[in-house]
């Protein structure tokens, strides 16, 4: 159930809004309605968080495993955090120098060991070398226009030192040297002085800054200073819980402050001597604790009013069920889901359909034993630690327990054939569900023999089973808080609706001959019932479905919308229909499952094989589970989510009752 919620205005002096707001916090009862607050000391405390956050994240991973944890207060966490983000940085540049390194020796390694420094004391004396690289093919055409000397030729490259032309001992500037009989280079090259000269400076090789020896010997000190980042990094990952905890702590100082800042205030010094102001908030808390709010209200001297919340009002949601439907508190918090203050709470509903429908998709008795085992592991562990049993390993259990109930009545085990199973087994099985009798046709008494039905479409009939009662109970549901009203008639033409639709997918989706449209059973022509109850459902729909005030409105408001109202009943059709989809996924389920069990029957044989088989055999199964772990999310919970819930007018916009606590 949701839990009644009060809306409270709350009036503090504005010097003892803060006081006020510590109280508040001792008694951990308001949700206070206020999202956001303003002011420095706020930025400073969201990038405080910030920078511990991004502390814990850096460090999170470094430690070796079991690591002593060292303590630290909230301000030394935050010098903590400062160094490792400084360490960060220094990482990120020894990651990019080492990088560069690498470059640049990659670039200059087909030259050997080569220092820049020499070339230009040799350019001094007089002496100007340049460095070259380009095809066998152009440099033979450079022919006497350059003085070269070849240190390597391939077929791909020629590299070779340049002699430039210079004066005075500077270096040259990339000219052609003169042959030596004083012709020009482009008489024995067939290249003029300006190719030659454009040639060269297109093959010219960018000496490095440093010499080799200096880039090895910086990449070495860039990676000793690397280890020793991480060394340091992998020692402050002893902090790590240090840093939760001041993150948990400036977060609620950041959410105190965030009420202090964000509260409003009016200022009295009009109307009184003095500067006087006051400090207001809205908040909501459990009606049945309204009165210790009261209490607190008049020893301090505060203004309060509390009033039931409407439907303008953002009132948070409280569930509070029994321990057996609060089991499906960890899926529904896994997925967001909270339903609005005003909405239905349908956590039981929830909770034994989800159920239901893992046992469906899982569809395997030997899977069920599995998920019952990670549940008894669970269980052992909390038991071992004497921590109380986690909510999560209950809810497993059930899906264990309904999984293995599932795969008894269908005999399904780990995907074998049912005569490879215990006959104990076989005789455990709901005959008209089960796989040992998949080849058989169940007939029908109304058929006289003449059309039936396989044990596929008898698990289909099943589903659709499921869809009818878990969609009616939606609507019986919407019904009942309708009662009293013209409108519960609107809840009731539904109803009808799906009552016979059922019949008609059962006709044109299962068997059309088992469940013809004109089928009549000892005398009742239960074909024409299906068909009249749609028609008579809508009509009754389209009459009350939209009632407000007025009956002629109600009708109006329908033929406005008529569009939306003939698609309904589709959508009745299409919601039914939209169930097959727990026996086909767990059709494909099975399929997998007997497939890697045909696939590593043969290696069975072979005894060398066997470790392979198993392997193949857990990866196999192992993967099949997961998928079907996939498949309840995006299935079976859609069923309840989507489906059922908008067939009981619950949209999910509601948000969790969090009081502002210690």
């Amino acid at each position: 159930m949701i839990v009644p919620m009060k809306k409270v205005s709350l009036i503090v002096l504005g010097g003892e809004k803060n006081d006020a707001l510590k109280k508040l916090r001792r008694l951990g009862l308001l949700h206070i309605e206020i999202k956001e607050g303003k002011g420095p000391r706020l930025l400073e405390l969201k990038e405080q968080i910030g920078s511990l956050e991004k502390g814990r994240y850096t460090v999170a991973d470094k430690g070796a495993k079991g690591m002593a944890q060292k303590e630290a207060d909230t301000q030394e966490a935050l010098s903590i955090a400062a160094r490792i983000e400084s360490l960060e940085e220094e990482q990120k540049k020894c990651y990019g120098d080492i990088a560069a390194y690498r470059t640049e020796l990659e670039r200059i390694k087909a030259w050997g060991e080569m220092d820049p420094a020499e070339l230009a004391f040799l350019a001094k004396k007089g002496i100007a070398l340049s460095l070259h690289e380009m095809s066998p093919a152009e440099y033979d055409k450079l022919g006497d226009a350059v003085r070269a000397i070849v240190l390597e030729r391939t077929k791909d490259i020629v590299r070779f030192l340049l002699l430039e032309s210079g004066t005075h001992g500077e270096p040259g500037d990339g000219t052609p040297v003169e042959s030596g009989d004083g012709t020009p280079g482009k008489e024995n090259s067939g290249m003029s002085g300006e190719e030659v000269k454009a040639a060269l400076e297109r093959s010219r090789f960018k000496l490095p800054d440093v010499s080799t020896g200096e880039l090895k010997r910086k990449l070495e000190d860039a990676g000793r200073q690397l280890q020793s980042i991480k060394d340091e990094l992998a020692a402050l990952a002893a902090y790590t819980e240090s840093l939760e905890r001041a993150i948990a702590a400036l977060k609620k100082e950041a959410e105190f402050e965030t009420y202090s800042s964000g509260m409003g205030e009016e200022d009295l010094s009009e109307d009184s001597p003095g500067k006087v102001s006051v400090a207001y908030l809205v908040g909501f808390l459990p009606a049945e604790d309204l009165g210790k709010l009261q209490t607190m209200a008049r020893e301090n001297a505060w203004g309060l009013l509390a009033e039931d919340p409407t439907e303008e009002d953002d009132a948070p949601t409280k569930l509070q069920n029994n321990k057996f439907v609060s089991l499906v508190y960890p899926l529904t918090d896994f997925l967001g889901s909270v339903p609005g203050y005003f909405e239905p709470d349908i956590s039981g509903w929830f909770l034994i359909f989800i159920m239901l429908f893992v046992g469906i998709i899982f569809g395997d008795g030997g899977y069920g034993l599995l998920i019952c085992g990670i549940a008894a592991a669970l269980m052992i562990k909390s038991r071992r630690e004497k921590q109380p049993i986690a909510p999560i390993a209950w809810l497993l259990l059930l899906f264990g327990a309904v999984t293995v109930a599932w795969g008894t009545v269908t005999c399904s085990w780990f995907g074998l054939a049912p005569e490879a199973l215990p006959v104990w087994l076989q005789r455990l099985s709901v005959p008209v569900l089960s796989n040992v009798n998949s080849d058989t046709i169940w007939y029908p008494f109304w058929t006289g023999g003449q059309a039936g039905l396989t044990t596929s479409q008898n698990v289909q009939i099943f589903c659709f089973a499921i869809a009818l009662v878990h969609l009616l109970i939606a609507h019986v549901s919407a019904l009942r808080g309708n009662l009293g009203s013209p409108k519960m008639l609107g809840d009731i033409g539904t109803i009808l609706q799906l009552i016979g639709m059922f019949y008609v997918v059962l006709s044109m989706v299962v068997n059309g001959e088992v469940f013809g449209l004109d089928l009549v059973v000892s005398g009742i022509p239960v074909g024409r019932i299906s068909i009249t109850l749609v028609i008579v459902g809508f009509a009754v729909n389209f009459i009350f479905g939209n009632y407000e005030k007025s009956i002629l409105q109600s009708v109006l408001d329908s033929l406005k919308d008529i569009v939306s109202m003939l698609l309904g009943v589709v959508n009745v059709f299409s919601d039914i229909v939209s169930y097959i989809r727990l026996w086909a996924v767990g059709l494909a389920g099975a399929a997998i499952s007997s497939t890697v069990n045909e696939m590593v029957n043969p290696l069975f044989g072979h005894f060398i094989f066997i470790i392979f088989a198993v392997i193949v055999l857990v990866f196999g199964h192992g993967l099949n589970m997961i998928l079907n772990v996939l498949s309840v999310i995006v299935h079976g919970i859609r069923l309840n989510t989507l489906e059922f819930s908008t067939h009981i007018g619950l949209s999910w916009s509601g948000h969790k009752y969090e009081p502002f606590e210690e």
